[in-house]
């Protein structure tokens, strides 16, 4: 079926997951959307961040596999400008393999970071955990710190009544600091609990997490951190 007819029947929010895939690479395209489509995904493909971008707009996908290499404008810039708007996951995949490399897609946004060439099976194992850990709280009641409220329910925090712009790891990380506060919780334990165990992540994407997460809670220039730093051992949400 043509993109166009699949646009024209396609509605957000009525068919199964739907994942994105944005890379120039044809033939890992099609591998990708073959796979996917095996696995019960809806699928859509792009070969550019543009026609990536009209695409994200239009099918308000689940989860989006972006290429970082892409012509004309980056998978970094696709990305931005999603984190701008909302907290779509994103998972990178990229043959730029560095430390250095991984670290900046994750400050960036983005919830994972593959390295090509990759396991089919395990990116698909990946996109899944991602969606359950995004989705996964629905049955957890509101968590309320003064006047921070966080409602897994909806997926949503507010800060004084105004609503946090916050990706999926983001509120995950707030969510469980916040449900547990006052208990100090390790990196590798925050690891595994917001990533799982076999996510390709450092101990830094916590802090990095842990700063954004300061930065959108912090309601004048000289506020009390909530998010606390325990020296030698992790973190704690104080309040």
């Amino acid at each position: 079926m043509a993109i166009a007819e699949r646009l024209e029947k396609f509605r957000p929010g009525t068919e199964t997951m739907t994942v994105l895939i944005v890379d120039d690479e044809t033939a890992i395209l099609e591998t990708l959307e073959n796979k996917f489509r095996k696995e019960g995904f809806t699928t859509f493909i792009a070969e550019t961040a543009e026609d990536g971008m009209r695409l994200f707009k239009r099918i308000k996908p689940n989860l989006v596999i972006l290429d970082i290499m892409l012509p004309n404008r980056s998978g970094h810039d696709f990305c931005k400008a999603v984190r701008r708007e909302n907290s779509t996951p994103i998972i990178f995949v990229s043959a730029r393999a560095s430390e250095e490399d991984r670290i900046a897609g994750l400050e960036m946004g983005a919830d994972d970071y593959v390295v090509k060439p990759f396991n089919m099976t395990e990116l698909v194992a990946r996109v899944r955990a991602i969606l359950r850990r995004s989705g996964g709280e629905t049955i957890q009641e509101v968590v309320e710190r003064n006047d921070l409220r966080i409602d897994p329910r909806t997926h949503e925090a507010t800060l004084d009544g105004k609503l946090l712009t916050l990706s999926p790891k983001e509120f995950a990380l707030l969510l469980f600091l916040a449900k547990n506060a006052g208990q100090v919780f390790s990196r590798e334990a925050l690891l595994d609990r917001i990533w799982g165990k076999d996510a390709y992540v450092t101990s830094r994407t916590v802090d990095v997490h842990v700063r954004w997460l300061r930065m959108r809670l912090a309601t004048t220039p000289d506020a009390v951190d909530r998010i606390q730093t325990v020296r030698g051992v992790g973190y704690k949400f104080v309040g």
